[in-house]
């Protein structure tokens, strides 16, 4: 593995930013991951995770229009680089190849 790699929390988030392509702003995010897998996500340890992606390189981010909705505050906007794309990749790749290695009879009593 190269010198970073994804936790669980922050591929969920990469591949919900991926899912909301262009549309991905904070509460977007959490409303997709609450929508999608049923548990909940404060808005803290997402901004924490979309920060330290942006560090790693993963993803980058830039903010919109203000709108009078919001009142006239701009949503900031979060894309999958290229680098997040093939680390995305990867880590899937990798998740593929453990779950193709396990025999069958393994997986046979807890009902998968």
């Amino acid at each position: 593995m190269g010198k970073h790699h994804l936790g669980e929390f922050e591929e969920i988030v990469m591949l919900t930013v991926a899912i909301l392509h262009g549309e991905a702003y904070g509460v977007a995010i959490i409303e997709e991951m609450e929508t999608r897998l049923k548990r909940s996500v404060s808005i803290g340890s997402l901004q924490v995770v979309l920060k330290r992606l942006e560090e790693k390189g993963y993803l980058k981010s830039a903010l919109g229009e203000a709108t009078s909705v919001r009142g006239g505050k701009r949503k900031r906007f979060f894309t999958v680089t290229n680098v997040g794309k093939d680390m995305l990749r990867t880590s899937k790749e990798q998740r593929l190849q453990l779950w193709n290695a396990v025999p069958d009879v393994a997986l046979e009593f807890v009902g998968l």
